[in-house]
């Protein structure tokens, strides 16, 4: 079922309003001519009337014209300067519409994905149980059952976290609690634990630079660095390389997350980080997702005091770098 209808009616109104006022507004400045010419023709019968020499009738006929001309030039001053503004608004308006059926399209996307996204890794986990509950298994199956639906919760809670982070962040109520951290051991040992509990396709490498120390929010800076990895992992093949590294350069502590992926194009790059926003088009987009991972790292980011840029990969794929200083 259709409902480009629907989300276009209002627009659709708008329009018919507007041809509305520009009609009204055409119809406004015929009269205005009209009516002045009317005035302009039964000045000079009057003064032909009251028997005014053919010289004092030419001279008031000119001056009437003057006038006349006068007139006309207001009007279409004043018409121009309506038009213009009216155009402008028309402008204004419809593109706040496209804007918000944009959002509102977004929205409807996200629901549905956040729909699916809590209700696969539940629907697993649930699995896993009823196995492990109906059946006798050896300890060896029953170990790799459980460590399946702990890696679903895993992926569930870390869904969760994105959603009230994203909340957190719109209602403007995050608070950022930064501390010395030793975020070479920091990043070494959540990655760690990160790839051990899931089965990645891919292959991981850590370049991480030893003893770096940087005050961060231990609970947000994670989620940049696990959102940024996970961006890496959904658009990149099977058997692909990510790499993640941590340098420091001079004042900078660098923090880049490159994948061999699909690529992001240079138009998309300037939307990835606006909230609900995925790469590609819905109806061929195969990715889950929210498309609120790379719009709570920006905005962690920035709590941080830190700056983040996209950069293509050689040959293929994408480079998240994301600049602290230190």
């Amino acid at each position: 079922m259709s409902i480009t209808p629907k989300k276009s009616r209002p627009l659709f109104w708008f329009y018919i309003l507007v041809t509305y006022i520009l009609m009204q507004f055409m119809w406004w400045s015929y009269s205005m001519v009209k009516q002045n010419n009317e005035i302009s023709r039964l000045k000079e019968e009057i003064n032909i009337l009251n028997g005014q020499s053919v010289k004092d009738v030419v001279t008031n006929g000119n001056q009437l014209n003057a006038k006349l001309h006068a007139r006309w030039l207001m009007i279409t001053g004043e018409g121009a300067v309506f038009i213009s503004l009216l155009l402008l608004g028309i402008y204004q308006i419809r593109k706040t519409f496209k804007k918000e059926e944009a959002l509102a399209h977004q929205q409807k996307n996200f629901l549905l994905s956040v729909t699916h996204e809590l209700k696969s890794p539940i629907a697993s986990a649930k699995l896993q149980l009823q196995t492990m509950m109906k059946h006798d298994l050896n300890r060896e199956k029953q170990k790799e059952l459980i460590g399946n639906a702990i890696s679903d919760t895993e992926r569930l809670q870390n869904l969760v976290e994105n959603i009230l982070m994203a909340a957190k962040i719109e209602n403007k109520v995050f608070m950022a609690h930064r501390e010395e951290q030793n975020i070479s051991d920091f990043i070494t040992e959540r990655m760690n634990k990160t790839i051990a509990s899931f089965n990645y396709k891919q292959k991981v490498i850590l370049q991480i630079e030893p003893e770096i120390f940087m005050q961060i929010d231990t609970t947000s800076f994670q989620s940049i660095l696990l959102n940024l990895f996970e961006n890496a992992v959904k658009y990149s093949p099977e058997s692909s390389t990510i790499t993640i590294s941590l340098k420091k350069f001079n004042d900078k502590i660098v923090l880049t997350v490159a994948d061999e992926g699909v690529g992001i194009s240079d138009i998309e790059k300037e939307n990835i980080f606006k909230k609900f926003y995925r790469v590609g088009r819905e109806e061929t987009r195969k990715t889950k997702g929210t498309g609120l991972g790379l719009y709570i790292v920006n905005y962690l980011t920035e709590q941080h005091n830190g700056t983040i840029t996209v950069k293509n990969n050689t040959p293929v794929g994408s480079i998240f770098e994301v600049a602290f200083n230190s």
